[in-house]
């Protein structure tokens, strides 16, 4: 059974809630509520989120103060925010979004069709990651397993290397046709989504090239974390 992935929405206003659990069911995924800032950060303390959905204009906390104590642990720093706000002042108000490290910022009303289609792109980012990050973790244990290298282990192992680096080769390329098109973009969001994408390929370049055989045998490579 495929696992669901988590997405965390964060709105003081239970009629807002139920909106977004309304729009966002149809994803067929896990969908938990917070009703503060403080709640969303207990909430991460303990599970992992494909996407945060935050308001910005909360009592106590606000959104970007929220986002702010998000970006500073090293557990939740990479899970992507999208910021949805009531309120639009401007530019300067969208650019601090951008700069309390949000991948969008949507005002209200927004588009259901369109809030949908942006957070089932990183819940299919967040699946494809726990999929490499689970067949990294399974050769990690083959090769750890000490085969002889004519066994049909290790060539199971080695082929299982081979098809993840080349599915992650696949999606390299295509993220690097996605920056060059963003050259000359001004679209902030779209920038600062290309900038997650590529953290994260980075990671899993790292972890893949540590598998390979004669890379350090001395240290056990790691995997990167989802978040």
């Amino acid at each position: 059974m495929v696992q669901k992935a988590k997405i965390l929405l964060v709105d003081d206003r239970p009629e807002n809630l139920l909106a977004l659990e309304a729009i966002l069911s149809a994803l067929d995924q896990t969908l938990v509520r917070a009703s503060s800032g403080e709640e969303a950060l207990k909430a991460l303390l303990t599970d992992d989120f494909a996407v945060i959905l935050l308001d910005v204009q909360m009592p106590g906390m606000d959104g970007f103060e929220t986002a702010a104590h998000i970006k500073r642990r090293e557990r939740t720093r990479d899970i992507p925010i999208i910021f949805l706000t009531a309120i639009n002042h401007g530019p300067h108000h969208t650019f601090r979004g951008y700069a309390a490290g949000a991948v969008d910022y949507i005002s209200k009303p927004f588009d259901p069709w369109v809030l949908r289609a942006k957070v089932s792109v990183f819940v299919e980012l967040y699946m494809k990651n726990c999929k490499l990050r689970e067949q990294a973790s399974l050769l990690r244990l083959q090769l750890e397993g000490g085969q002889p290298a004519g066994g049909e282990d290790a060539k199971e192992a080695a082929g299982l290397l081979a098809e993840l680096s080349a599915r992650l080769a696949a999606v390299e390329e295509q993220a690097e046709a996605l920056s060059k098109q963003l050259d000359e973009s001004a679209d902030a969001a779209a920038v600062a989504t290309a900038a997650h994408l590529e953290r994260k390929l980075t990671g899993l370049r790292r972890a893949l090239d540590a598998l390979e055989p004669g890379a350090g045998n001395s240290d056990t490579p790691s995997v990167p974390s989802q978040n």
